[in-house]
Parts: C-alpha cells; structure tokens; sequence
C-alpha cells in the first residue's frame, strides 16, 4: 500500500495592521460613545461624592452651614452697612440664599470641572474612556450639594413665613440651564488647564469677580450704567434671577433668559468641540 503524501496546510493569512494613533483635526462628539461609558460616568461622580465628605465632622450640615455663614456676611454688609433692599418683597437673607444656591451649583461645578483633568491625571494615561466624563462627573457630583441647599432654603421659607410661589414648577428650567453653562464653561477652563497650567489659578479668581459681576447680593434693579450693561451681558444674571423669582414670586424676565439660553447653547457646543479637539493631547501632556 502506498504512502499518501503529506498534507500540507495552507499558509495563514496575514493579520492586518492596526495603528494605534491620535486622531487628526476636529473630531464629532460621538455621543453614542458617551452613553456607553454611562455608567462610569455614575462611578467617577459617586466617587466624588464620597472623597468630598470621607472624615468629615460636620458631613452634609457642612453644605447648609457654608452658605448659611455667607449670608450672615452679606446681609450684615450689604443689607445692614451698604442698605441694598431687595426687589422683592421676601427678608434679605433668603433673597441672597435664594440665589446663592444655582450660583454655588455653578462656581463649584466650574473650578472642580476645571481642575478634574489634573486630578484624574493617573485614569487618563492608562486607560482609555471618553475624557468628557472627567469635567461632568466633577459636576454630576456637586447637585448633591444643590439639593441639600435647595431644601435648605425651602425650610428657611416656611421659617419666615414665606410661601413658594407657584412658579416653583418652572425651576427646573433655570436648573438645566445652570448646569449646562456651567458644562460647557468646564470644558473650556478643563482642556485649557492640561495646556497652561496658570489656568487652575485663574479659576478661582475669575469665580469671586464674577459673583459680584452677577446680582446675588444685590437686584438687578439697582445697577445703572455700565455696571448694568455688564450685568445684563452676563447669563448667570438671568440664570439666577429667574431661579430666585421663580421661588420666590418675583417677575420673571424672559427675554433675558431666553439670551442665557442662547450663550449657553453656544458655550456648550464650542467648549464639547473644543475639547474633543485637543484630548487626543491629554495623555501626552498629563
């Protein structure tokens, strides 16, 4: 019987070449990619949550004293020394807390949106995820604070008296708003913050002029002139001053509003762009 020959195997295909490389130009948002990181986005923020009150005394009180001292402060400067009343019928201390909560949703929201690359340095340049979840888990995590802030104030209300107003149901339009500028102006400040690092000492600074660029302590009733040109300009005005009378009964301005929805559509499409434009830099530089 004869031998059959070998069989002999075919050679194997060559694998194809991947190359691994950053992306060139602009780059679309790819928002698909976004909602399947969803639930890291949940982790990074919860994390957040935790490290902010880990060891900490006073805990969650510690949100509702901060800006309960704040007021103090101003209503012994501005109400009591420098005699601003507000425009609406409500005691000068809950108008200031009133619009101190959006305001502390957007100062905190920007300097820890700001600052989240930096701090998240080590996850960047070792793993891959979309970097726009850094700057919003940083502020998913401070609406914590603002519902803590939110009942507070409704408490401060029933202790003066004060009923809220049936505009109270359109507070969440000021809300996401509020959160979408502040998004929006994070990922600007986050993306520049890898580039120039000055930028997280800037923050801060531009965070405290800007307050008192935006009526809290004051009404906007009370601004003539240039000051009034600069605070019609700025779109935590109308943010906040929607918020504030929406809960408190105040008029509502919606033609202001309607410009801090337009600025703010705007900030948020060119800071997401922006950003997406230069984080294929992130890990390089970080």
């Amino acid at each position: 019987m004869l031998d059959s020959p070998p069989v002999t195997e075919a050679p194997a295909p060559p694998k194809p070449w991947v190359e691994i490389a950053p992306s060139r130009g602009w780059r679309a948002l790819d928002l698909r990619e976004l909602w399947h990181y969803r639930e890291l986005l949940y982790i990074l923020a919860w994390r957040d949550v935790k490290v902010r009150y880990r060891q900490t005394f006073l805990d969650i009180a510690w949100v509702v004293a901060q800006p309960l001292v704040t007021v103090l402060i101003f209503t012994l400067l501005f109400n009591r020394v420098a005699r601003i009343q507000p425009d609406v019928r409500v005691p000068y201390s809950l108008f200031v807390m009133a619009a101190l909560v959006p305001w502390s949703l957007f100062a905190s929201g920007l300097v820890s949106s700001g600052n989240s690359l930096l701090g998240s340095a080590h996850l960047i340049s070792k793993v891959y995820f979309p970097r726009m979840i850094v700057p919003s888990s940083s502020l998913l995590s401070g609406l914590v604070d603002f519902a803590v802030m939110l009942g507070a104030v409704i408490v401060l209300m029933l202790i003066y008296g004060v009923m809220p107003a049936a505009t109270i149901l359109l507070l969440p339009l000021p809300i996401l708003i509020s959160v979408a500028f502040t998004l929006g102006a994070g990922l600007w400040f986050s993306a520049l913050n890898v580039e120039y690092r000055d930028v997280r000492i800037i923050i801060p600074v531009l965070v405290q002029f800007w307050m008192f660029a935006t009526p809290v302590v004051y009404p906007l009733s009370a601004l003539k002139g240039i000051p009034l040109a600069v605070a019609q300009a700025n779109p935590m005005t109308w943010i906040i001053t929607f918020f504030r009378n929406a809960l408190l009964g105040g008029p509502l301005h919606w033609g202001g509003f309607a410009y801090a929805t337009a600025v703010t559509a705007i900030v948020l499409v060119t800071g997401a762009f922006y950003f997406r434009r230069t984080e294929r830099l992130f890990a390089d530089v970080l």
